[in-house]
């Protein structure tokens, strides 16, 4: 069983987040959820042998201790948005800092701390290349701490998904 604990599970604003354990229960319900996310709570409920209401419990928590996210997954460049890349970022200093200021920036959907060329990779969603500039230039780049960015222009999605269970 793999406990989630509150303490190292903050939130952006330092609040703790409940704590919880994944036994079999649990991983079986994110893995038919990452399959169907819109699969309903008695149909979980009658797969896992729990009532509909305990399923409705075990997925709210897993939801508030951010475990899991159920969301709609999209090709961002097929619904408007004309620019995706990943930015890599080398930094001298405190990544933290660099890595929380990218997670508080509305075009960027993804934040990694890493090990190897670059300390931080942030991936970035913009309508069009003016939009992928400006963030650049006058938001990404003059971070505090900021040394570097090389920056990889999508230019298709061949490959999205999440569903690689919990094992």
């Amino acid at each position: 069983m793999t406990t989630i604990r509150g303490v190292a599970n903050t939130g952006g604003n330092g609040a703790k987040k409940p704590s919880v354990n994944l036994d079999d229960v649990s991983k079986t319900i994110i893995e038919l959820l990452q399959h169907d996310g819109r699969k309903s709570y008695a149909s979980i409920a009658q797969e896992v042998g729990l009532s509909e209401a305990a399923v409705r419990q075990r997925v709210q928590r897993l939801l508030d201790a951010d475990v899991m996210q159920i969301v709609a997954v999209t090709d961002p460049l097929q619904v408007g948005f004309q620019r995706q890349a990943m930015v890599g970022l080398r930094v001298s200093g405190d990544m933290t800092s660099v890595a929380d200021a990218l997670t508080d920036m509305e075009e960027v959907s993804y934040v990694v701390t890493t090990a190897g060329s670059f300390d931080v990779l942030a991936e970035v969603v913009c309508e069009n290349d003016t939009h992928l500039l400006e963030l650049l230039t006058t938001r990404i780049r003059p971070l505090p701490g900021v040394t570097a960015t090389e920056t990889f222009v999508y230019l298709k999605l061949n490959k999205q998904l999440y569903n690689w269970g919990t094992r």
